[in-house]
């Protein structure tokens, strides 16, 4: 950790780094607080039993370990999505909509591209990748060329693509009688890897190992090469980076396809899980894209940590499933998941007063 030496000998911490891990960590400790506040107003007496099996049941067996993997690996996606877009100053709120129009692109050649045999999961994924990135680009060309504000040509696409998947699954590979997609091929489903031995009778697929590796691709690209640091430098200022030779038309664009094909292939890895999973036809949005905002707040916009922050929204969905065991009602799980993340959303503010915090002991003691 860095330090500043002061006249006086004493040497200041620089918690400019550690800073964003301490306010997301804080930002958890008081939205589980405020959970099991919940939980005593509600029921006193088991209180304590309820707020155990948020803490633990995602470790209560190996197939808990699994499904929280499992449950992760696409909000990880969806989460990097929103988190790539923040890096470079740009607000993707139109994951939801990505998302789902990858799916689409993951379902269609799951049922429809038989004859690629072993390689149909993998050309579904792509499949995934190119649908999500075609939706995403038509946000970054209105911003780009038309000065649009993303937030409200994302949200258009988002209902748009809700509309037309649906439209599409129902003129394509649609069920009538459970008004939904119809089953992939089971070629195309992602192979497991063994992780189903690790994991017996869970949900987790190569999927994970699949998300892990782009987050750390993402990371590479935007701290370690050129064009991740023309993205950002754009994003920081964009007059500037016109001055130095920067394109910022290609900049916008390119930073919203490639936020745009991560969340479609979130689409395609939970759509392609081999764990009876279906796009159903119905007029909501894909709560996997909005959860994804919350997943990159807490991970402080930061590859790794988005990783890390949809492991942890992960893992208390899968403990929080057990309290009703301490009998209370299915809906006190979504009032504490849903403060945590409010809590969590506030995690940029509070590293904020934490730098503001050591800039003012800083200026007092010199």
């Amino acid at each position: 950790m860095k330090t500043r030496k002061e006249k006086t000998g004493f040497r200041i911490p620089d918690l400019s780094r550690a800073a964003g891990p301490i306010s997301s960590i804080v930002a958890i400790a008081v939205g589980l607080m405020i959970g099991f506040i919940i939980l005593l107003i509600s029921n006193p007496a088991r209180a304590l039993e309820g707020f155990a099996w948020i803490i633990g049941g995602g470790i209560n067996s190996a197939k808990d370990l699994g499904n929280v993997l499992y449950y992760a690996t696409p909000i990880i996606m969806t989460g990097l999505s929103v988190a790539f877009a923040f890096r470079t100053s740009l607000f993707n709120i139109g994951a939801s909509g990505q998302f789902i129009v990858g799916a689409l692109g993951a379902v269609l050649v799951g049922v429809k591209c038989t004859f690629l045999g072993s390689f149909q999961w993998v050309v579904g994924l792509l499949a995934a990748m190119v649908f999500g990135a075609v939706w995403a680009l038509i946000p970054g060309l209105l911003k780009a060329y038309n000065n649009v504000n993303e937030v409200i040509s994302c949200i258009m696409t988002n209902y748009i693509g809700m509309y037309l998947v649906n439209w599409i699954v129902k003129s394509t590979v649609y069920h009538q009688l459970t008004n939904r997609s119809l089953p992939v091929a089971n070629e195309a489903n992602i192979p497991k890897l063994g992780l189903d031995k690790l994991f017996p009778g869970s949900s987790i697929n190569g999927g994970f190992i699949i998300a892990v590796l782009i987050c750390i691709f993402a990371y590479i690209l935007l701290n370690k090469t050129t064009f991740g640091f023309e993205l950002k430098a754009c994003g920081y200022n964009r007059f500037a980076s016109r001055y130095a030779g920067i394109s910022e038309k290609r900049s916008i664009i390119m930073a919203m396809v490639i936020s745009g094909a991560m969340a479609g292939i979130g689409g395609g890895l939970l759509y392609l899980a081999g764990s009876g999973k279906y796009i159903n036809v119905e007029d909501v949005l894909a709560p996997e894209g909005f959860t994804g905002i919350s997943v990159a707040l807490l991970g402080m916009s930061h590859p790794i940590g988005t990783l890390f922050a949809g492991l942890f929204i992960a893992y208390i969905t899968v403990g929080g499933s057990y309290m009703q065991l301490a009998g209370f009602v299915p809906e006190i799980i979504d009032i504490i998941t849903a403060t945590v993340i409010y809590f969590a959303a506030f995690a940029l503010i509070m590293r904020n007063l934490l730098q503001r915090f050591r800039l003012r002991k800083g200026g007092e003691r010199t």
